[in-house]
């Protein structure tokens, strides 16, 4: 896995800036998976929002359940361990659900862009509100700063991953600018007592994600694997950095130059004792609902052709959300990783 220092890229020279791109460009042909450091978000901002985050967590289930939103399509609030299957979206219906719970907000929409056309086009099903938790009327503030830092680090890296391809670095700016991108905090967490895992059973199955990039806030606790050479790697966050995935839509955009990795994350091993917490803070960047995603010219010729049919973000997104939560296969399952 590449590691990668933004802090060039951000700071520094115009060649700063192309190095960082061509190693962008290296990580992506790779696993498809990097890690930044360099990324100027505040570190007392992090600690923030993971404390707040294991607070929520923390509260008894039946609190949390008060924050499941009825309409799954809507990817809003809690999510009970259990009731989701990751590896349903790659059409693999076979195992148990996944031993994970979450929380998901999106988009918080300012009074101007309620009466904007594009975001009432869409409202519910893209841009829900979101279900803040009355136990905890600090942790909306803190998720919202750092949903911001965190999409302005999505933006720099869009923007040196379209000079890697050989564009102009505010190529993907205008597909971005109104983003359907979602934040879901996951706690992967054996309680004392709890029963071993299903024949099978993942803290999260194997699945690629949807959109163009991942960055993933996560403890430095094994678990998490990615698929590569017919074989599956274990990976760790940096120390005081993120890890970073190439996603669907942008390994469509680059006709498979780039990789959307399958990943999961294992239960932990049988020979822990007692309970077992592993948190991660997934900020999924997706463009904009109606972006149409196609081949860029400069991925495809004669001997290359376009792999994949032209989509919308927002369609792209549905067909697969849908599958792991409603436990069935997901109506397209794009064949990315390896």
């Amino acid at each position: 896995m590449t590691p990668i220092d933004l802090a060039p890229f951000r700071l520094g020279t115009a060649q700063d800036r192309l190095d960082v791109a061509a190693q962008l460009d290296a990580a992506g042909r790779g696993s498809g998976f990097f890690s930044i450091t360099g990324h100027g978000i505040d570190a007392d901002l992090i600690a923030a929002m993971l404390e707040v985050t294991s607070r929520y967590f923390d509260l008894p289930v039946a609190a949390k359940l008060d924050h499941v939103v009825a309409d799954t399509a809507a990817n809003r609030g809690y999510a009970p361990e259990g009731s989701e299957a990751l590896a349903y979206s790659i059409g693999e219906t076979d195992l148990p659900p996944d031993l994970f719970e979450a929380f998901n907000v999106g988009r918080e929409l300012t009074d101007e862009q309620l009466a904007d056309a594009y975001f009432a086009t869409y409202r519910q099903r893209y841009f829900a509100p979101n279900l803040w938790p009355e136990q905890l009327p600090e942790m909306r503030d803190v998720w919202l700063a750092y949903w911001a830092g965190v999409e302005a680090l999505g933006l720099q890296i869009m923007s040196a991953a379209a000079l890697a391809l050989g564009l102009p670095d505010d190529h993907f700016v205008g597909l971005l600018d109104r983003s359907i991108s979602v934040m879901r905090a996951n706690n992967y967490q054996r309680r004392a007592g709890a029963a071993a895992p299903g024949a099978g059973q993942m803290r999260m199955g194997a699945h690629t994600d949807y959109g163009s990039i991942t960055v993933l806030l996560a403890d430095r606790v094994p678990g998490l694997q990615l698929r590569a050479g017919g074989e599956w790697h274990d990976v760790l966050p940096p120390q005081d950095g993120f890890l970073v995935n190439i996603g669907d839509l942008l390994a469509e955009w680059t006709n498979d130059r780039w990789h959307s990795t399958m990943h999961r994350v294992l239960p932990p091993p049988s020979v822990d004792d007692g309970p077992v917490r592993r948190r991660s803070i997934a900020w999924f960047q997706q463009p904009n609902w109606d972006a149409v995603i196609e081949c860029l010219p400069n991925c495809r010729d004669e001997a290359n052709p376009a792999r994949y049919q032209a989509v919308t973000s927002g369609d792209h997104l549905m067909a697969k959300l849908m599958g792991p939560r409603l436990l069935r296969p997901s109506e397209t399952t794009p064949a990315h990783g390896g």
